[in-house]
């Protein structure tokens, strides 16, 4: 770490020489019917969606799945993270197990592995596996036309081994003790070079290609990939650039409480679900979960946002499928990623159901068919979408855990905002349990299971194994 300091002192420096010179012309946005900026209200009932371009249809293509985005307004998705499109490295390029494409001698064997998206060969290109650089501008058009936002997906962190900065700037790279040009300690992505931060002209040209994005496509910020695995400083530095054009949206794949301060706005609740996986399994109580929201209470900024999710594509490609890890409760935690503080990720595929684990390296495709999980998603999505009760950004709802007369195995809760309510009540064992509920009261619509339409603050609910209720107040 002592070379990023060092970096980020002379970062500064240089930085304030920048300052001095007359500032570039900012981008003029004009608020078209349709399209804006982003703005912090638009976190409050924000449901994002993850995009696999290449798993999301049989195309595997930039336009067929910009067809499909006017639907996932059904979904009530405001924010769209494209995973990475760009030209992915031929170079030790990963096939299976600890095999590299090379390795495979089979010429048409060798076809099948496209490689990984973070394995990044050129940060200013479309992968022509997906399209080319029109079908991004469409993608984006489109998006911005249904009234949502586009985030790409940034991998700072190491490039791919074909990049061209492996021959104009190898200083660019950590080396190992034999001077050697190494891929990310510590980590099994051989398919990747690692970056060293404490070079500032990696700093310039990193921003500088995350700002072609901005300026020229209009993109509405970046899903950054490993985010505290790169110095916090340079995220700052580069954000700060970036605002310069117009308001951006910062997601990190990260828990790191720092990079919050400045840069970003989300980070992924990795420990939440953690829980939520070991809680469907039943290797874990209710109290557990009390314990660690009352963490993230203490230990975040109330304008702090994270973002809950039952799957993504780490999760379904090398831990399971929502039904392989989570069974009979996947329904339940789906509704509780709606209902938390913070906001819900749907995944590519998880809208149909996906009950198979999608290959990473390969062509795969989702299912396409609406069923009992979209109409789920929807009916969330459009409580997420309407009732102040939900919001989960920078002026998020209240959360007040209710007590229960079983608060081992029974987990309820209350969000409010506004003069809105809603209660939440989830039986988290496989046993049938009949606890009473106190704290609820009011005339009540029933969103999703069967249940009463009058509470009382002293409230009886049959619940079977892993099931929930869910009620919205009716507001006088």
């Amino acid at each position: 770490m002592n070379k990023y300091i060092l970096g980020f002192v002379l970062m500064i420096a240089l930085w304030s020489c920048k300052e001095e010179k007359e500032a570039e012309p900012a981008v003029n946005v004009t608020e078209e019917e349709g399209y804006r900026p982003i703005k912090d209200s638009d976190l409050e009932n924000a449901v994002i969606y993850e995009a696999n371009i290449r798993q999301y249809s049989p195309e595997g293509t930039l336009d067929a799945f910009t067809k499909d985005i006017p639907q996932l307004k059904e979904l009530g998705v405001k924010i769209i993270w494209v995973m990475p499109v760009f030209p992915i490295s031929e170079k030790n390029r990963k096939a299976k197990g600890d095999l590299m494409v090379e390795d495979i001698k089979d010429p048409e064997e060798r076809k099948k592995y496209l490689g990984s998206y973070y394995a990044i060969a050129d940060y200013e290109a479309i992968n022509p596996e997906f399209g080319t650089m029109e079908d991004f501008n469409e993608l984006v058009q489109t998006a911005h036309d249904n009234g949502m936002f586009v985030i790409m997906d940034w991998v700072a962190n190491h490039t791919g081994w074909d990049h061209k900065w492996m021959e104009k700037h190898q200083e660019y790279y950590t080396r190992n003790a034999e001077g050697e040009i190494t891929h990310p300690i510590g980590t099994d992505w051989t398919d990747t070079a690692d970056l060293d931060y404490g070079n500032l002209d990696l700093w310039e040209d990193m921003s500088s290609a995350m700002l072609y994005w901005v300026k020229k496509h209009d993109i509405d910020g970046f899903r950054c990939d490993v985010a505290h695995e790169v110095p916090t400083e340079f995220w700052d530095y580069a954000t700060t650039l970036i605002e310069k054009e117009k308001p951006v949206f910062m997601l990190a794949e990260s828990e790191k409480k720092d990079l919050f301060k400045k840069s970003f706005d989300m980070g992924y609740n990795w420990e939440g679900h953690h829980i939520m996986n070991n809680l469907a399994q039943g290797k874990a109580s209710v109290e557990k979960w009390d314990a660690y929201m009352e963490k993230v209470e203490e230990e975040y900024e109330e304008d702090d946002i994270l973002m809950n999710f039952i799957t993504n594509h780490d999760e379904n490609s090398w831990n399971g499928t929502v039904q392989e890890r989570m069974g009979q409760a996947h329904e339940l935690m789906l509704s509780m990623s709606y209902t938390i503080p913070g906001m819900p990720l749907i995944y590519s595929g998880q809208e149909y159901g996906l009950d198979h684990r999608l290959k990473f390296f390969e062509k795969d495709s989702i299912p396409k068919e609406k069923g009992r999980v979209w109409e789920a998603m929807k009916r969330l999505g459009q409580l997420k979408a309407e009732n102040p009760a939900l919001h989960g950004g920078k002026n998020a709802a209240a959360y007040k855990r209710l007590k229960t007369s079983d608060d081992e195995h029974i987990y309820a809760f209350e969000r409010s905002k506004d003069g809105h309510t809603v209660y939440f009540v989830a039986n988290i064992s496989d046993e049938k349990r009949s606890p009473v509920i106190y704290g609820m009261s009011g005339e009540v619509r029933v969103v999703m299971q069967p249940g009463p339409a009058t509470l009382t603050e002293e409230m009886v609910l049959d619940l079977p194994p892993y099931r929930y209720r869910l009620f919205e107040k009716i507001v006088d």
